[in-house]
């Protein structure tokens, strides 16, 4: 089978509740573009029925339909779940999205040619901060802590990117393989710690504004997972003046398993 253009990679943790609403809606996206894709759900340790959901959706796709659909199982943590994702990914472009779809699908046209040429780019991460961004619905407190977050961010590990979070980013798969083999935290950290990665491999990112909208179904809690990743942007700090990231890691974790 011909190589998928692009790999849609969906991080999911007891996601059994938002799945089937946002599958259905990447079906309908898919099947309007001209190109062949795949979506890879990546299950990191839930305890509801997520991996049950995948399969019977993945049932009722036919051969004929423009793209195909797998459920990957990872080690617990988001980080972990993406850079199974992106290791296991066959297309040619790689992106990474969120199970809530709180950025629209239809915003994806953004990252990939013509709309953004990543001839130009290596990567293309979504931002709720720059010039033609739009948040919709989200408390005040929670966008005051995301600055506060990314300003700590920007200062000591990655100057010059406004937004580090958002769970949307798009990788040539060249990008990716240059990257994801040396992500070393599973947790909520490996946004900036794959882009600091990025930065250190002399990679371009480009920095693309969305529409996002705030859901109160949020898996982030505010203070215990800034607090977690305020701590791993400091083991980044260290890994990078260790010299970690110029060593090769295991390119896919022994956990990930693929049904």
């Amino acid at each position: 089978m011909q190589r998928p253009f692009l790999s849609i990679i969906i991080p999911a943790y007891n996601e059994e509740n938002r799945l089937p609403d946002s599958l259905e809606k990447i079906r309908a996206f898919l099947h309007e573009q001209p190109y062949r894709a795949e979506v890879l759900v990546v299950e990191n340790g839930s305890t509801d029925d997520t991996s049950g959901v995948v399969q019977r959706f993945g049932a009722t796709v036919d051969p004929s339909e423009p793209f195909n659909i797998r459920l990957l199982h990872s080690a617990q943590g988001k980080g972990a779940a993406v850079k199974t994702g992106m290791l296991v990914g066959e297309g040619d472009y790689l992106f990474i999205c969120d199970a809530d779809l709180s950025m629209p699908i239809e915003e994806v046209q953004k990252f990939l040619p013509p709309q953004t040429d990543l001839d130009q780019y290596d990567l293309a991460i979504a931002s709720r901060e720059i010039a033609g961004a739009v948040r919709y619905g989200e408390p005040f407190y929670r966008h005051l802590m995301g600055r506060v977050f990314n300003f700590v961010v920007r200062t000591l590990i990655i100057p010059g990117i406004e937004d580090t979070q958002c769970g949307f980013k798009c990788f040539t798969r060249e990008a990716a393989q240059q990257i994801f083999p040396y992500q070393t935290i599973n947790g909520w950290g490996f946004d900036p710690e794959v882009l600091y990665i990025a930065r250190l491999r002399g990679l371009r990112v480009l920095e693309v504004p969305i529409n996002w909208y705030y859901m109160t179904e949020s898996r982030v809690n505010p203070i215990r997972d800034t607090i977690n990743m305020l701590r791993e942007v400091l083991r980044i700090r260290r890994n990078g003046q260790r010299g970690i990231y110029h060593r090769v890691r295991d390119a896919i974790s022994s956990e990930a398993v693929a049904d």
